[in-house]
Parts: structure tokens; sequence; C-alpha cells
């Protein structure tokens, strides 16, 4: 059986594929999947295309959003500004009433 690699970046061509797929990697609560996942968003919109959004340096870009990356809510921000997305606070568990 002949098996192909999966890039999520070939997929996230909208604002609405992009919310879904990072709802769904910060959902897990698992803060290397939500690093991988905003890798996969920038990788697909285009690191210069996201430096000319963001006003960032690319090399601030690749460190946030790399293996190793801890964006800071600055960046964090700005970087999902520039992929058309926002963050959305709810309570953890439904509220009882």
């Amino acid at each position: 059986m002949k098996t192909t690699s999966f890039d999520a970046a070939e997929y996230l061509d909208s604002p609405d594929m992009i919310a879904a797929y990072l709802a769904a990697a910060f959902e897990e609560g698992d803060q290397a999947l939500m690093r991988a996942a905003l890798n996969d968003v920038a990788r697909a919109r285009g690191m210069s295309e996201l430096q000319k959004e963001t006003g960032l340096k690319r090399e601030t870009l690749y460190k946030a959003l790399g293996e190793k990356g801890n964006p800071t809510l600055d960046t964090l921000s700005k970087v999902l500004a520039a992929f058309g997305v926002r963050l959305s606070i709810e309570p953890a568990t439904p509220i009882a009433g």
C-alpha cells in the first residue's frame, strides 16, 4: 500500500477552515499541539505574508511558532488577527443555574 504524508497547511485556505482547525487544537489544551497548529496555519499563509501583516520579524515568527516556541500574548494576538480569527473565552464547565 502506498501512503502519502499529510500536511494540514494544504487545507487551511479560508478563515473558516483556519478557525475550525485552531479551535480543535486549542480545545485539547496541549500547548505543543496549539503551537504546531499555529505553525501549520502560518505555513499555509506564508511567513513573508505573515511578516507583512503582523509587523513582526520573520525570525520572531519562526522562533515563536517553531518546535520549541512559546509566543507572547502580543505575538499571538497579532498572528491570530493576521489569520482572520480571534480568541474567544468561555467557562471550562457549564455554569449551573
